[in-house]
């Protein structure tokens, strides 16, 4: 069965009283999952305010009962995977079970170069994720100690707290990259969260996952299939340009763009958008490539009314079996 969820991005001006009303909204709405993407700044200027992703997420544990939360994804370029473990696995905790352990190789230079992390080359930043998988997996899928000599980090005897949850919260891995991203979802995730592919792309590389995850030892269905995708949904033309205003607001390249340049460019990304019934039939595009959930990317967390858009017309059709 199909479900939706929303992956809120934090960097267009997420507040704290817009990230609760967002909280309660997707739980009261009967989405699947909240989900929080983590950056400090956008690639380029203007910036504007962000949410530190795990206090945030703490916070929405506490303040909901049903909805899967996790971030999406925290690069290990400036995360430590140690304290990223422990991190999840208290929130997976506090939320009776319901946290995800989104990770990445990171990729924005802008951010790395401001605060002094190391983004380094590509080699570097998939070296370094493959050990951090290697040190989360260990420290929440084993109960013994962990020592553990690496080119970035070492342990030595190593026992985290063990969360209620037998073997931790799930790894997310996400990332779409054939020659790097996909060997090590095979060996290490238990969901691929896929992105920036349309649905016959998005076969091949399912194909080829499974190939890699048997010759890793494991069971192509351990490993499930998620996608993250710009989500935009409108009735009528007035509904568009008001859903298309915060981009506006914070894109100089859009700006000028008219209502259906914006549509089509979304649709080159590629985005879900149309009306209902079309971002249905999308959506069922997906799932028929072995698509178990998809999460819309929401730019605009003030943009309740698109929510309750899309649970009350495209919702119930989707996941209903």
């Amino acid at each position: 069965m199909m479900e939706i969820s929303i992956a809120a991005e934090g960097l267009f001006g997420l507040t704290w009283p817009e990230w609760k009303r967002l909280v309660r909204t997707v739980e009261e709405l009967g989405f699947a999952g909240l989900y929080l993407s983590d950056h400090f700044i956008l690639p380029d200027p203007p910036d504007y305010p962000s949410l530190e992703v795990m206090l945030a997420l703490g916070w929405a544990a506490d303040h909901t009962e049903r909805v899967k939360l996790g971030q999406r994804v925290s690069p290990v370029s400036f995360r430590d995977p140690v304290m990223l473990a422990r991190q999840a696995a208290a929130i997976d905790d506090l939320s009776g079970g319901r946290m995800s352990l989104g990770l990445g190789a990171g990729w924005m230079a802008r951010e790395h170069v401001m605060f002094g992390y190391d983004l380094g080359d590509i080699p570097t930043r998939f070296a370094r994720l493959e050990e951090s998988l290697e040190v989360i997996t260990r420290l929440l899928r084993t109960q013994e100690p962990v020592t553990f000599q690496g080119r970035f980090y070492r342990l030595e005897d190593a026992v985290l707290p063990l969360p209620r949850r037998p073997g931790g919260p799930p790894i997310v891995i996400g990332g779409s990259g054939p020659k790097r991203t996909l060997p090590l979802v095979a060996r290490y995730a238990d969901n691929w969260n896929a992105g920036n592919l349309s649905p016959d792309q998005l076969a091949e590389r399912s194909a080829l996952l499974d190939d890699l995850i048997v010759a890793a030892g494991r069971r192509p269905e351990d490993v499930t299939r998620t996608y993250n995708i710009p989500v935009l949904c409108w009735r009528t033309p007035a509904e568009l340009e008001a859903r298309l205003g915060r981009g506006r607001r914070l894109s100089k390249e859009l700006r000028d763009l008219s209502a259906d340049q914006l549509v089509e460019w979304l649709r080159g990304w590629p985005a879900i958008v149309g009306t209902p019934e079309e971002v249905i039939e999308q959506i069922r595009a997906y799932e028929a490539v072995g698509v178990t959930e998809i999460e819309a990317k929401w730019i605009g967390a003030d943009d309740i009314e698109g929510l309750e858009l899309l649970a009350r017309e495209v919702l119930p059709h989707v996941t209903d079996g």
